[in-house]
């Protein structure tokens, strides 16, 4: 609520997420320190809800090897005119850690790096560093960064999104 009780309403922060609105094709690079990342792939649904406030994040990765298996994840985006922050929360189907991070936009207002502490699923912590970067209106990249238990950052993730074309197969407008 604001300082006059009415509810909040999406400002220039919340207007620098607009990019990211929509259906994106994700090319996903999973390092696990082979010299060559794991390459798979799946699909971003992004959509403003609760007035324009938050992101909402769907994302639905292609079927595994074995035909079967598929991850999924959950999550939220937004700016929280309180603090001054941008806070995202996810989901997924590859831990039950609940994750919320906290960060911040750059001066060109294309790069965001959002920040986390989570416990490790076998004990001890683990500190993230998101880097979001806004290519385009239509390309965006994800790279994630990890530290476990205080030791050096690694690269964990990248991921590339591309807008997908409309059913037309012109030009995204």
């Amino acid at each position: 609520m604001s300082e006059d009780s009415s509810p909040p309403t999406p400002g220039a922060e919340h207007n620098a997420l607009e990019p990211f609105e929509g259906v994106f094709r994700a090319t996903v690079s999973i390092y696990t320190g082979d010299p060559a990342p794991s390459v798979t792939g799946g699909r971003m649904t992004n959509v403003f809800t609760l007035g324009g406030l938050f992101l909402q994040q769907s994302f639905v990765g292609d079927v595994g090897p074995d035909g079967v298996s598929r991850f999924e994840g959950r999550g939220y985006w937004g700016f929280n005119q309180s603090t001054g922050l941008y806070e995202g929360f996810w989901i997924d189907t590859a831990s039950s850690i609940m994750q919320t991070e906290t960060g911040s936009v750059d001066e060109s207002g294309k790069i965001w790096t959002m920040s986390a502490s989570l416990p490790h699923p076998n004990g001890g912590r683990i500190d993230k560093r998101a880097i979001i970067t806004l290519i385009d209106e239509h390309h965006h990249t994800m790279e994630s960064l990890m530290s476990f238990d205080g030791g050096p950052e690694q690269r964990t993730m990248f991921l590339d999104y591309q807008r997908e074309l409309e059913s037309g197969g012109g030009e995204p407008d």
